[in-house]
């Protein structure tokens, strides 16, 4: 019996090209997302965090009022 033999030939698109768009899977974005939402919602309390404490530290109510006001938005108990 003889080997049967596949010859490939490459004959080159004359068309326009065509751009392939790969879709990320809904699972992954969403860990990400969330990563993201996490990562962003901690740096801006510490940041708030000292804020308040250089206040404290100065003794500048107002600035401490301030902060104090935007740093409520970042306690939920």
């Amino acid at each position: 019996m003889k080997k049967q033999k596949l010859i490939y030939r490459y004959y080159r698109y004359e068309g326009d090209m065509l751009h392939a768009k790969r879709e990320i899977p809904y699972e992954l974005k969403l860990s990400s997302r969330l990563l993201l939402d996490e990562l962003c919602f901690s740096w801006n309390k510490a940041r708030l965090e000292d804020a308040i404490n250089n206040a404290i530290d100065e003794g500048n109510k107002e600035a401490f009022l301030k902060w104090s006001e935007a740093y409520r938005h970042y306690i939920w108990e």
